[in-house]
């Protein structure tokens, strides 16, 4: 089965280091993280996703210029904001993105 390619942009490292940890807990997923506006861009291109997880730290601007390089690539990942409430929130933002139960 392949797994969900999640990209994970958080400028707060450890909470980023969480975010990892609970997507790659999960045997279905996998979680790349950047903690930066151009460590996301350069890892967005290298790399096919299935979804964007956008966490806190990004500026309003930071957060537009993303999201309009990813509606300008062909892969038209969808972008979840995840600014917490826990890892019941953060999977249940992810299934409901990706259409699952």
């Amino acid at each position: 089965m392949k797994q969900t390619e999640i990209l994970i942009i958080c400028t707060h490292q450890e909470i980023l280091n969480t975010i990892v940890r609970l997507i790659n807990a999960n045997e279905t997923m996998n979680g790349t993280g950047a903690s930066t506006l151009e460590q996301a861009i350069t890892v967005f291109k290298s790399a096919s996703f299935d979804l964007v997880l956008m966490g806190a730290g990004l500026t309003k601007e930071e957060e537009t210029e993303f999201e309009n390089i990813v509606a300008r690539s062909r892969s038209k990942v969808p972008v979840v904001h995840h600014y917490g409430g826990g890892s019941g929130l953060l999977f249940a933002e992810i299934y409901e993105c990706l259409g699952r139960q």
